[in-house]
């Protein structure tokens, strides 16, 4: 049985966490130093965590002020 990565793990909780709507659009994601404590791992890890729900469109970072969720409505 394959291990999941530990960045696809807690991606997988964060996109739960949005999905249940305990995580809002607008809301602010913990910083990657809170996130490195809570799961006990490294910022690469935590980078990468973010590099994929970016990539999925879940959330958007801003320089120097945070990572947040975005909106998931539909435009246009």
């Amino acid at each position: 049985m394959p291990i999941t990565p530990f960045y696809q793990r807690i991606a997988d909780e964060i996109r739960e966490r949005i999905k249940s709507g305990d995580l809002r659009p607008g809301d602010k994601l913990p910083s990657t130093s809170e996130l490195c404590t809570r799961y006990g791992v490294s910022t690469q890890v935590i980078r990468s965590v973010m590099l994929t729900l970016r990539a999925e469109g879940l959330v958007e970072g801003h320089q120097g002020r945070g990572v947040y969720v975005r909106d998931q409505g539909v435009t246009g």
